[in-house]
């Protein structure tokens, strides 16, 4: 195997732009990128210590429950904190529990000696972008790597997660092939400023308050602006998501287009003396999951060089734009019109009805309800939803089960996922979601603070209190960028009685504890233009920060136009992050609608599947849910087959899972049939008559 002759010493180097000195060779994707900002950091990865994939800490390390430990846990070096992130960031998306599949079906130690370890090369750099966040890009090079047989995979983060994010997703699947995998954070990512102490991360997570230093984020204020922010909001936190006034969503394809190109420019300068990559000789996957996937769809659309040759993600987070008489039908029930709602507006509904809904009869049995809900909180939700009227009936019984009714009906939400939607309230998901992209959607600053939602640690009485130094020092690793993370929590600031932790906080209009469910129908009237409790129309300020907001929207929504590319969509039916008849689904059908019977995307629904792997190690969900990571992982697989050797990809098709049952006894293959050749009649997905048909 021919060696990479640009990098060739162990252990970290920095790697400065006057390294790179031109040649009458460098075109093309020879010649440095013009969005590559500043110095490319380079580190030898060697395997036995230290790795691509692992951290260092090989499979049984990322599935020890016991962290690892930094030696001096003020100052992290950027390697402590990088094994950290990826310990992290793995177990956030994959099952580690014993019985759940890993180390049989998925996990770095499949198919992989050394547990898993990957020895290689990683380059980390910055990408141009608007706004005052950076966007970080990352290339790693296995040693596995075959110049005479290339190929790389994108892993742009999921969620608003830092730049490894999707190494246990679609860089664990690259790295294992022997692909080059190239990383973004896609302008999200874990930056965040102290606003007292004005401490930022630098690229390697380090905290730093020099004046002028390359951090991933800092708010754009102006020193007097910050001094007079910190004295009415003390000890308040800006995130790069949602204050960088950059709606970075609406980027996120440039920024997978702009980490291909950053790979194949370290791929040639690293081989520079015996060969040469270009998208004609090199395959290129689209991959990862949830908004990575996302991302990754979003550059396949945008893709006017060829660089990509095909896309495989999971759970995808597209917000297709809306085909107007389109419908989608589950079986014999009847037809749903009201899909491709956007993002936003499903998550401010379930923000608002679902503490509510948790207390509906129905609910009664959802795994972890009771644990991570205070039933006297759901209770004044809904009693203060009734008094608003914005739910009906006469009892608490009935106020809840009109409120799931709501989420059901009026929202399109797949009644499957209703069994999943309480935990996901419970452990913030809706709430935080809520926040962050209202901020990033209408390019709102720290100092706007919408709809009076701050960021800040909090104390036991949850009242707003400084981050200890010991989580600040670590939050690069055990943030996921979007608040509540790594100690930072979501604060009410017009709560009565003063800022208070959202969860804990009283309603002005109510006096009752409940969620703070006007801070929650504020950020629900900027996805609807109306004033969610009176239904009258906004005007004034929220007004304008409705329309943008609106505005926001627009800029992220997917044209369903994959160039002809082929791909693959693989998504949980019982999804409650990313509901299926807003994302895959209606996608499905606009490609179709668009690209015809020349279309060559397929889409895999899942039985028994959602969109957090992570929790099903949980006692209730474990027994419930197999893993979508799995199919993931297959779908991955068969575009490569499909792009290697003209392998037919199967049809669209409904994928029925078994899952573990009482006691969850070990995932075995009999749970997880495969993804279907030629799959029967009847649970194949199909296109017809302006309507996504799928079988029950």
């Amino acid at each position: 195997m021919q060696k990479l002759v640009l990098f060739a010493l162990a252990g970290a180097t920095t790697l400065s732009v006057s390294v790179y000195a031109h040649s009458d060779r460098d075109r093309g994707f020879h010649k440095r990128p013009h969005f590559l900002q500043g110095q490319i950091h380079h580190t030898r990865y060697v395997g036995a210590s230290n790795d691509l994939l692992t951290g260092g800490l090989g499979a049984s390390g990322l599935a020890s429950a016991t962290p690892p430990a930094f030696v001096d846990p003020l100052n992290p070096t950027a390697e402590e904190l990088r094994t950290l992130a990826i310990y992290n960031n793995y177990r956030a998306l994959v099952d580690t529990a014993a019985g759940g599949g890993f180390g049989q079906f998925f996990g770095p130690q499949v198919d992989a000696g050394n547990d898993g370890r990957i020895p290689g090369h990683e380059f980390l750099a910055y990408l141009t972008t608007t706004g005052t966040g950076k966007t970080t890009a990352m290339v790693q090079i296995p040693d596995s790597f075959d110049p005479n047989d290339p190929c790389m995979v994108t892993a742009p983060s999921s969620g608003s997660r830092g730049i490894y994010g999707a190494i246990g997703t679609a860089g664990e699947w690259g790295l294992k092939k022997g692909c080059a995998v190239v990383y973004t954070d896609k302008g999200t990512g874990t930056g965040s400023h102290d606003l007292t102490g004005n401490t930022a991360q630098l690229i390697d997570g380090r905290l730093t308050t020099a004046r002028g230093a390359r951090v991933q984020f800092r708010a754009d204020l102006h020193p007097r602006e910050r001094r007079q922010f910190n004295a009415e909001y003390p000890n308040r936190f800006a995130f790069k998501h949602a204050h960088s006034r950059n709606n970075p969503e609406a980027d996120w394809g440039q920024h997978v287009l702009q980490s291909i190109e950053f790979g194949f420019y370290v791929l040639n300068r690293a081989y520079r003396r015996s060969a040469s990559f270009t998208p004609e000789n090199t395959l290129v996957i689209a991959s990862s999951v949830s908004n990575g996937g996302g991302a990754s769809v979003r550059a396949a659309e945008q893709d006017t060089r060829g660089l990509i040759d095909g896309v495989a993600v999971s759970e995808p987070n597209v917000n297709p734009t809306v085909l107007e008489g389109m419908t989608i039908r589950q079986g014999e029930a009847a037809p749903i019109s009201a899909h491709s709602r956007s993002l936003y507006d499903y998550t401010t509904a379930l923000a608002v009805y679902q503490g509510c809904a948790n207390l509906a009869p129905e609910n009664a049995s959802a795994p972890l309800n009771a644990v991570f809900n205070k039933t006297d909180v759901d209770t004044n939700i809904c009693r203060s939803l009734s008094e608003k009227g914005l739910v009906a009936g006469s009892s608490l019984a009935e106020w809840a089960s009109d409120a799931q009714r709501i989420l059901n009906e009026e929202f399109a939400l797949q009644p499957e996922q209703n069994a999943l939607a309480p935990l996901h309230f419970g452990i913030n998901v809706p709430q935080s979601i809520a926040v962050t992209y209202a901020n990033s959607y209408g390019r709102f600053g720290v100092e706007d603070r919408n709809c009076e939602l701050s960021m800040a640690a909090a104390d036991s009485s949850g009242l707003p209190a400084p981050l200890s130094d010991l989580q600040q020092a670590a939050l690069f690793s055990t943030s996921n960028g979007i608040p509540p993370t790594g100690g930072v929590s979501l604060i009410y600031d017009n709560a009565s009685g003063g800022p208070t932790n959202l969860p804990l906080s009283v309603s002005p209009s109510t006096g009752v504890q409940d969620y703070g469910l006007d801070a929650l129908l504020c950020l629900r009237s900027l996805a609807s233009g109306t004033n969610t409790a009176t239904g009258i129309k906004l005007r004034g300020k929220q007004a304008a920060q409705a329309r943008a907001v609106a505005k926001g929207i627009e800029a992220v929504r997917a044209s369903g136009d994959l160039n002809g590319k082929p791909a693959i969509f693989v998504t949980g039916r019982a999804d409650a992050v990313l509901p299926i008849n807003h994302t895959s689904r209606p996608y499905f059908g606009l490609n179709r609608s668009i690209e015809g019977e020349a279309s060559g995307l397929r889409y895999y629904e899942v039985l028994n599947a959602h969109h957090l792997d992570a929790l099903n190690g949980f006692p209730g969900l474990n027994e419930r849910y197999v893993p979508l990571h799995y199919y993931y992982f297959q779908a991955l697989d068969l575009m490569y087959a499909h792009l290697k050797t003209q392998k037919a990809l199967p049809p669209s098709q409904v994928i029925r899972t078994t899952p573990r049952g009482t006691g969850a006894p070990a995932l075995s293959q009999e749970n997880l049939p495969e993804i279907a050749i030629q799959p029967a009649e009847f649970d194949r997905i199909v296109f017809g008559d302006n309507q996504v048909q799928i079988p029950e």
